[in-house]
């Protein structure tokens, strides 16, 4: 049992969402303000995705990230930032040609173009998608090689912004590991198991916990499932030791037929908790587990 946890709230995605949920902000204006209402309702730390304010779409515009940044900021709101460094890896086949990439579905950069708004911004923390997946039920491929991952795990380490390592299998859990002992990661480690997403591992308390087993004894680590399974999994993973994360990235809905926001799922998971004899960490809290360095805004 974890009775110290972290509550991450990941504010929007980069999925296809929008028009399920009219809960989900778009535009950066709404995304910080999104982030700043979970921090007011208890989060510990808001994971960041933007979007093309005109298509809704996910982007990876450094100039966006740096609005919703500087709008947390300036608003002198408490919260952990953790900016999102996994877009740039999507491959998607050309269909009338398996041996090339789609123009319209790939977007396939390098390990520098992807931390370009990381390194602007300075996050405390940002993610590190540890390892190649098949995502979702189409062509597309998320690619994270050891090398890219070994350039973005120095690059991070550099400026001094903690990586959290997303691990959506167990070969993922081992090339993390990999990284770990290369001295590219700075301790204690810290380790987000993501489940559910499709094809990575199946969401239950039994993979949940053989995830947990296989990761280094130093290792501070969340967990999360998607749709229907979010807040159950809020659960298993303080109960198995860990830190949790909700938000409209993983689940539009507080139960069924109902739709949430993003303070609705912060709320629920920290009533979940305290329920079950924890207490969610303040920032500052956060900040000390983890070892962070509190980023000030620029001015």
């Amino acid at each position: 049992m974890n009775y110290d946890v972290i509550l991450t709230c990941a504010v929007t995605g980069a999925g296809d969402t929008i028009k399920k949920n009219k809960n989900v902000p778009i535009s950066p204006e709404d995304i910080a303000n999104s982030a700043i209402q979970s921090a007011k309702a208890g989060a510990s730390i808001v994971h960041i995705h933007v979007r093309d304010p005109k298509t809704g779409k996910a982007s990876r515009d450094k100039e966006l990230f740096s609005e919703v940044v500087h709008r947390i900021r300036s608003s002198r709101t408490d919260i952990v930032i953790n900016l999102t460094a996994g877009m740039g890896g999507d491959w998607t086949p050309d269909e009338n040609n398996y041996s090339m990439p789609s123009d319209k579905e790939t977007d396939m950069v390098g390990p520098d173009e992807r931390l370009k708004h990381v390194r602007d911004c300075l996050p405390e923390i940002c993610s590190l998608d540890c390892g190649t997946l098949n995502f979702g039920n189409e062509n597309l491929i998320y690619i994270s090689t050891p090398k890219i991952l070994s350039r973005m795990a120095y690059l991070t380490k550099k400026w001094k912004v903690k990586p959290e390592l997303e691990v959506f299998d167990l070969g993922h859990i081992r090339l993390a590991k990999f990284l770990i002992e290369k001295r590219l990661i700075t301790s204690p480690p810290m380790f987000q198991i993501c489940l559910g997403i499709p094809w990575g591992a199946d969401q239950s308390t039994d993979i949940m916990k053989i995830m947990r087993d296989n990761l280094p004894p130093d290792a501070i680590w969340a967990g999360f499932g998607i749709s229907k399974m979010q807040m159950p999994m809020v659960a298993a993973s303080v109960t198995l030791g860990g830190n949790v994360r909700v938000g409209l990235e993983d689940n539009l809905y507080l139960e069924k037929g109902v739709l949430a926001t993003n303070s609705d799922l912060v709320k629920r998971a920290k009533k979940i908790i305290e329920l079950i004899g924890g207490r969610v960490l303040t920032p500052d809290q956060t900040r000390k587990k983890l070892k962070l360095k509190k980023m000030l805004p620029k001015g």
